[in-house]
């Protein structure tokens, strides 16, 4: 750490200025509307109709994937029950 020291402040002020420059163009714009929640321009909306369609898909999967497990795991409490019991 001792050879860096003289090399810090500048180091810092490259970096500081660079992440200005860079968040103050196209791309801090387009995070700062992301973050803001504005929907992006140029977003195809049959492309995000597609996406939702596909996300409400998963999460009906998903779902009865839930239940499945929740069925399997009674079933395995019932045997492991009935195995204690001496049936």
């Amino acid at each position: 750490m001792e050879g860096l020291g003289p090399f810090l402040v500048p180091m810092t002020l490259f970096i500081s200025g660079a992440a200005v420059l860079i968040f103050r163009g196209p791309l801090g714009k387009a995070i700062g509307e992301r973050i803001a929640g504005r929907s992006v321009e140029g977003a195809d909306p049959v492309e995000s109709e597609a996406l939702h369609h596909e996300i409400n898909e998963l999460r009906y999967r998903l779902s009865e994937v839930e239940e499945r497990l929740d069925f399997t795991d009674r079933l395995l409490a019932q045997g492991h029950v009935r195995n204690e019991s001496g049936e």
